[in-house]
């Protein structure tokens, strides 16, 4: 099969089971980075604008973050949300007017809700409202890094081929070991989710299985400086 009669997932599996690059590996400490895992674009049938690559996606997520807090590690939520007006949106906001435009995320509306299915600790994690897609851009997030002393970012959320990629090529641009658990990002469709998992893969990331994340949290142990 020429490769360009190959799908983008079998072109990602293809990869995957022979990569092209050693892994950047795990460091010493990790912060979990949820990105953008709200009504907008979650699959409760309540919006169409919905992704859901994994059905058990939020599982695995809220898996690794109860995992990340047993370790006294930080984990992050983001989620998109704009003024009445939508001028913070800035022109990223301004492609459609259609109901499900970006501008149309509501500060305080239903759509800027992150998932109910979600175990979030709003006592203990970190909740960022971003309005571009990197997690890092004009928000704390890199402070909050340096604060902890992380060395590895884990990204969660969506959509792969948007904010979760954004966040991504920026962890690597600041220094951090960048890791993202394949069942545990998702896009509206399948072949941006897979062909942007296979570019992270080449480039940007370590993507693995969720699996080997939760055995990895299981494992870790705090340093003692």
């Amino acid at each position: 099969m020429e490769q360009s009669d190959k799908t983008a997932r079998q072109i990602y599996e293809e990869a995957k089971a022979n990569p092209t690059r050693a892994r950047f590996g795990f460091g010493a400490k990790p912060v979990i980075v949820n990105v953008d895992l709200q009504m907008a674009y979650t699959n409760l049938g309540e919006f169409k604008t919905a992704y859901e690559t994994d059905p058990r996606q939020i599982d695995h997520v809220n898996e690794i973050a109860s995992l990340a807090r047993s370790k006294n590690l930080p984990v992050v939520w983001t989620h998109v949300a704009f003024m009445d007006s939508g001028e913070d949106c800035g022109v990223w906001g301004t492609r459609t007017d259609t109901p499900d435009s970006l501008q149309n995320i509501k500060v305080g509306s239903r759509r800027a809700e992150f998932d109910d299915r979600l175990d979030i600790d709003h006592g203990r994690d970190v909740v960022f409202v971003k309005r571009m897609p990197s997690a890092f851009h004009e928000t704390n997030l890199q402070s909050l890094l340096v604060w902890h002393r992380v060395d590895t970012v884990i990204v969660t959320g969506g959509s792969t081929s948007g904010c979760v990629r954004a966040t991504v090529v920026d962890s690597l641009s600041h220094g951090y070991r960048t890791v993202v658990p394949e069942e545990c990002v998702a896009d509206k469709h399948e072949s941006p989710h897979f062909a942007n998992l296979y570019d992270m893969a080449v480039k940007y990331a370590d993507v693995v299985a969720a699996a080997e994340v939760v055995d990895y949290l299981k494992e870790y142990q705090p340093s003692n400086d």
